[in-house]
């Protein structure tokens, strides 16, 4: 399975104007291909039939769907992959269960964390935060894009900028020969969220 997109979208039910899988849906219009169902805080029931919902949508528009942290959860609607972060269940654990019928992406902060995903079978990591955004301050201070470029100069798989890019930044992110970009308001907070999209998509 290949990683087949440059635009990385990561939900965030509280921050949309207008249900989720609307405003996904609109995404996915606008040209998104991968979607990370992120929402941590939901019940596991409510996450499950939300998976169910946002697999049925990725479906009808040829998208990827992940499902953050919880392999039980993608595994059991068929999603294409996981997206594991520092306190999930270990990347190499993962890789076990799943063997190459999922792709794994993997949460990093520091080029160490970046090459340890790679060593244990991560198929593309999120790099992160590069500029200081709010969902992201408890990682640490921002890496910067000299941090972004190293390590995409020292590992072999791909690397989507992460936290705090917008549509008028994504010119210098990609400078540093990033393989994408990993975007959760700068879409999901947009106004028009399919014609945001596309504005972002076609840069990429």
């Amino acid at each position: 399975m290949d990683v087949d997109f440059r635009v990385y979208l990561i939900t965030d039910r509280k921050i949309t104007g207008i249900p989720l899988p609307e405003a996904i849906e609109s995404a996915l219009k606008g040209g998104v291909r991968a979607v990370q169902l992120r929402e941590k805080d939901l019940p596991i029931k409510e996450l499950y039939r939300l998976s169910e919902t946002m697999r049925e949508l990725t479906r009808r528009y040829d998208a990827r769907l992940f499902i953050n942290d919880r392999v039980d959860v993608a595994m059991a609607v068929e999603a294409d992959g996981v997206h594991l972060g520092g306190g999930s269940i270990p990347l190499r654990v993962v890789r076990g269960l799943v063997d190459d019928r999922m792709l794994i992406g993997a949460s990093t902060h520091s080029l160490k964390e970046a090459l340890l995903a790679q060593t244990e079978g991560a198929d593309f990591i999120t790099f992160g935060p590069v500029y200081d955004t709010p969902s992201k301050r408890r990682y640490g201070p921002p890496q910067g894009l000299k941090k972004l470029k190293e390590v995409v100069e020292r590992t072999e798989i791909p690397v989507f900028a992460l936290g705090g890019i917008k549509e008028h930044n994504i010119p210098e992110v990609l400078k540093t020969g990033v393989y994408g970009v990993s975007m959760i308001s700068a879409i999901l907070a947009a106004e028009d969220i399919e014609d945001k999209t596309k504005r972002i998509v076609r840069l990429l």
